[in-house]
C-alpha cells in the first residue's frame, strides 16, 4: 500500500471506526463489566445524600494528579538493582514498548495482568474506606468510569481518528508532545495538560529540544 493511500485512509478514519476497534484488548471489557456492576450495585444500595454528589467532583478534580503521578512513578520507572534483583514492573516494561512504537494498539491499553491487584484494591477501598456503602460505591462507579474512559482516550490519540473538537485537539496535541517531542514533559493524558500546568511539565513547544529517547525510555530499547 503506498504512503499516500495510507494518509488517505488516516484521514477518512471515522469515531465509529475507532470505537470497533477500542474492543480488541481485555482491559474495555474488563472496566466496562466493573462499570455496570458499580452502578446496579449502586443502584440497589439507595441512600444518596450530597456527598454522593461531592465525591465524585472530588475525585475528578484529583484524577488528573493521580494520572501525572501513575505516569512520572510508575510508567517511567526507571529499572533499578536491588539486592542483585532487577525492580522492573510490568507496567513499566510494557510503556517502554509503548514509547518504542506508539502506533501498536495491544500497547495503548492496561495491560490485563496489572488489573488483577488493581481491581481487588480498588473495590477494597470502597468496601472499608468509607463511613457508608453506598459512598464507597459511588466511590467505585466513579473510579471505574474514569478507568474507562482514560482507556478510550489513551486509545483514541494514538489511533487514526483526528481531532475535530477543539478541546480533543488540545488533549491529542498534548500526548502526542509526550511521545513525538520529549518525554519529560506532557505526562497528563486525559486532560490538556491540567495537572502539567500546575506541576511545571508544560513548557512552550517551541522552546523545548526534541529528546533522542522519546521512542526509548531511558535510553533503553
Amino acid at each position: 500500500m503506498s504512503t499516500s493511500t495510507v494518509e488517505t485512509a488516516r484521514r477518512r478514519f471515522t469515531l465509529g471506526q475507532a470505537l470497533r476497534g477500542f474492543w480488541v484488548a481485555p482491559s474495555p471489557w474488563v472496566l466496562s463489566v466493573l462499570f455496570v456492576g458499580a452502578v446496579v450495585a449502586r443502584a440497589l444500595v439507595g441512600d444518596l445524600r450530597w456527598s454522593d454528589a461531592i465525591l465524585p467532583a472530588v475525585v475528578l478534580a484529583a484524577f488528573p494528579f493521580y494520572e501525572w503521578a501513575v505516569h512520572v512513578v510508575v510508567l517511567h520507572w526507571r529499572p533499578r538493582r536491588l539486592a542483585g534483583v532487577t525492580i522492573d514492573s510490568l507496567l513499566a516494561r510494557k510503556h517502554r514498548e509503548h514509547h518504542a512504537d506508539p502506533r501498536v494498539v495491544s500497547l495503548v491499553f492496561i495491560p490485563w495482568q496489572s488489573l488483577i491487584p488493581l481491581v481487588p484494591a480498588t473495590l477494597a477501598i470502597a468496601l472499608f474506606a468509607f463511613p457508608r456503602l453506598g459512598l464507597g460505591l459511588t466511590f467505585y462507579v466513579t473510579v471505574s468510569a474514569i478507568a474507562l474512559g482514560y482507556e478510550w482516550t489513551h486509545y483514541l490519540v494514538h489511533s487514526d481518528y483526528k481531532p475535530r473538537t477543539r478541546f480533543y485537539k488540545a488533549v491529542w496535541r498534548n500526548h502526542r508532545l509526550h511521545h513525538f517531542k520529549n518525554e519529560h514533559y506532557w505526562f497528563t493524558v486525559t486532560t490538556a495538560g491540567t495537572a502539567d500546568r500546575v506541576l511545571g511539565t508544560y513548557p512552550d513547544p517551541a522552546k523545548v529540544a526534541t529528546s533522542p529517547t522519546a521512542k526509548a525510555l531511558h535510553g533503553m530499547v
